[in-house]
């Protein structure tokens, strides 16, 4: 069977991903809720949300970790377009030092990062430690975030992560949880409970603040 994705055709699917996410963003309304903006952190957020760094600000200095798959190629050229720093990679399985140590160097340099904590395979909302290690190492916190909407426009796709995208004009909330800090000698386990429990705290949490957002007319604040 002729694989549909390969290094032939990649730059033209990537060119023709970007264009349809484009043009979607004239549609798509993302209002922060309780960021914290430090600077340097590590947004963490379960792989279904992975478009919720669409939300954040400063995509300049925030370096993005994408596996190394065809996917991941795609998504990589999509996300240059958009103007954000790509490392490809893993920040957890073993033999993957280069990604870490780039990522390591940026968050060092007071850059920010972004990573899927169950990503990118698996198991669902299953928190890896990639994240606690890079956080055990250059004394950043961990900022976990949630992307919420209610309104029929904002999709799931019928993907192992179940997806959430917006499809047509969306009003949506990126909330962020408190900083976690990490010591050098915490224990990964009881810090990934910490990751797991937060996102799981603002994915309840959303729908309200999703419903004062919009008593307070933010979206419309913001045009």
């Amino acid at each position: 069977m002729v694989r549909l994705i390969n290094n032939k055709n990649i730059t033209k699917i990537a060119d023709v991903v970007f264009g349809i996410l484009n043009f979607q963003k004239i549609f798509t309304h993302i209002i922060e809720i309780n960021n914290h903006e430090i600077k340097p952190c590590i947004y963490v957020m379960w792989h279904e949300n992975q478009f919720c760094i669409h939300g954040i600000e400063d995509k300049k200095h925030l370096n993005v970790l994408v596996s190394n798959s065809a996917d991941g190629e795609i998504i990589t050229h999509t996300l240059k377009k958009w103007g954000y720093s790509v490392i490809r990679g893993s920040s957890a399985r073993k033999g993957c030092i280069s990604s870490t140590m780039q990522l390591i160097k940026k968050l060092k340099e007071g850059e920010c990062a972004a990573l899927m904590v169950d990503g990118p395979h698996g198991p669902l909302h299953k928190v890896k430690g990639g994240a606690i290690k890079l956080a055990k190492e250059t004394g950043a916190p961990i900022v976990p975030v949630h992307w919420f909407s209610p309104q029929k426009t904002f999709i799931t796709l019928p993907s192992w992560d179940k997806m959430k995208t917006p499809l047509g004009h969306c009003n949506i909330i990126n909330i962020y949880g408190e900083p976690i800090n990490v010591a050098p000698d915490d224990n990964e386990k009881e810090i990934a409970k910490k990751i797991k429990f937060s996102l799981e705290e603002l994915k309840k949490l959303a729908p309200v603040e999703y419903q004062k957002a919009k008593e307070q007319k933010l979206w419309k604040r913001k045009k």
